[in-house]
């Protein structure tokens, strides 16, 4: 099955949910697509093709949809994972980002084990969403933080309408659904 057959399959099964965090927010709710184990494997197929070549040594994803798909990929790439959490998840030293989150009017920290990328490593950031680009900026910040060496982000779901690639200038950024 070809990328695009595949993007389409995958987008008729996201949700929209209108005015979740608030009015004209229309927030894009991946689960229906969990529930269908034969589509998850179709992504992440998609995203190890993408980028099997490219000598990943780690994927890190942030938040808990990012993890399911940012693991899942490692494992097709033959990469560790590491996961990027809110402050206070990591049971061990971490180093820290802070950035005001997109949909609300509040200061997020993202942290990460000081010691889960090596310097210099390639690291493969994936996420489920992108929107305005400032949490995927965070998440660069802080592995930049940690001497990691970002070959590119990856995203299943791109709102373009919000041009998050825009903050990712300089790096490779890939998506499978545009909406």
């Amino acid at each position: 099955m070809e990328r695009d057959d595949i993007a389409r399959e995958i987008m008729a099964m996201i949700r929209e949910e209108p005015d979740l965090y608030r009015p004209g927010v229309h927030f894009k709710d991946i689960t229906p697509l969990l529930r269908n184990p034969e589509c998850v494997r179709k992504v992440v197929e998609c995203f190890v093709d993408e980028y099997k070549d490219k000598k990943i040594d780690v994927v890190a994803s942030p938040g808990a949809r990012g993890f399911i798909f940012g693991s899942a990929l490692a494992i097709g790439l033959g990469a560790g994972f590491v996961p990027v959490e809110t402050q206070g998840r990591g049971p061990y030293k971490t180093i820290k980002h802070r950035y005001k989150l997109e949909y609300a009017n509040r200061v997020e920290t993202l942290e990460v084990h000081e010691d889960a990328i090596r310097p210099g490593e390639k690291v493969l950031i994936f996420d489920d969403v992108i929107g305005s680009g400032k949490g995927a900026e965070a998440v660069a910040e802080l592995i930049k933080k940690v001497g990691g060496e970002i070959v590119g982000f990856a995203f299943l779901v791109e709102l373009t309408n919000l041009k998050g690639r825009e903050k990712l200038k300089g790096y490779e950024v890939k998506s499978l659904v545009k909406y």
